[in-house]
């Protein structure tokens, strides 16, 4: 768990993972906040009534959540790590269903399963289901769709520690696309085993890395472009064209989409003409594998709250 100044919904973080109904894991904090404000409401948790198994390290040095994350997969001490954000929780069970899925496939470099989209004040906005087949997913499957859009939420997977960190883990130097990036890598170098029970909260607001990175426009696309030409020889040659077609479509609906929460409308008609090119299979295909209605229409019912 990377944290800084996260003295709004850490409490909300910590109080799921306490009151899990099966216990016997470990929560390991890495910490940049220059107060102690953070930290207090940390250390509370290790204590009775809550008795959490946590390791807290101050690094002040590590300024972002890709670094922290790096650190904590190397102290780590699981063969299976979850990445949880400090706006994130997980629902009562999520621990009992983790450890009976990796004592039944701890082969897998991946465990994931959907999420629910909760709002600032977590109340349930929708769901953020994956476009795969329960069950381990077959390799060209799953890239194809995921290099098309990253459908895994920070809180719902559990990656093989030893795979993590042989692929090099995050890469420090993609603030949006880190976790697209290491999941594509993952997939090329091992088993994702998809579960149909939502079992964590992704929460969206208006200091999210999602609303507050994208204001940089053109870093953002470069770096979606990046992640695409990084894994694109991982798609069959004869589906390649197709694949890619649908992917750099859905680029240009996230890049209008990230200027449009900016207030930038002018990509938005050029956006839906790419997806309208692409002809009505392709376009299915495409709305298949964004799950682009899944993860706009929660944001669009938390803007129309806050104006009614």
């Amino acid at each position: 768990m990377p944290t800084h100044r996260g003295e709004r919904w850490i409490g909300d973080t910590l109080e799921s993972l306490s009151t899990q109904s099966e216990r016997g894991f470990e929560c390991v904090v890495i910490d940049s906040s220059p107060d102690s404000g953070t930290r207090d409401l940390i250390a509370r948790y290790a204590e009775a009534p809550h008795g959490l198994d946590l390791k807290f390290h101050i690094r002040p040095d590590l300024e972002h959540w890709r670094s922290k994350t790096n650190f904590g997969f190397q102290v780590a001490r699981a063969p299976f790590v979850s990445m949880l954000h400090q706006d994130d929780f997980w629902l009562p069970d999520r621990a009992a269903h983790l450890r009976r899925w990796l004592q039944e496939r701890p082969d897998a470099v991946m465990h994931l399963h959907p999420s629910h989209i909760v709002d600032a004040n977590s109340k349930r906005l929708g769901t953020w289901r994956a476009p795969l087949p329960t069950g381990p997913v077959p390799s060209d499957l799953l890239i194809e769709r995921l290099l098309v859009q990253n459908f895994i939420s920070v809180p719902a997977q559990a990656i093989r520690r030893d795979a993590y960190l042989a692929v090099g883990g995050l890469d420090e130097s993609l603030w949006y696309t880190g976790d697209w990036d290491l999941y594509l890598k993952l997939a090329r170098a091992g088993q994702f085993v998809y579960h149909p029970d939502v079992l964590s909260c992704f929460r969206i607001h208006g200091q999210s890395l999602t609303v507050s990175g994208s204001k940089s426009a053109d870093d953002f696309a470069q770096q979606l472009r990046g992640v695409l030409a990084a894994h694109e020889d991982a798609v069959r040659p004869e589906r390649r064209q197709a694949v890619l077609r649908r992917a750099r479509a859905s680029n240009q609906v996230n890049v209008a989409l990230a200027a449009a929460n900016q207030g930038d409308w002018q990509d938005a008609a050029r956006a839906v003409g790419a997806v309208l090119q692409l002809g009505p299979r392709d376009a299915a295909a495409y709305l298949r594998d964004s799950r682009i209605v899944e993860r706009v229409w929660p944001r669009l019912k938390a803007r129309l709250a806050k104006t009614l």
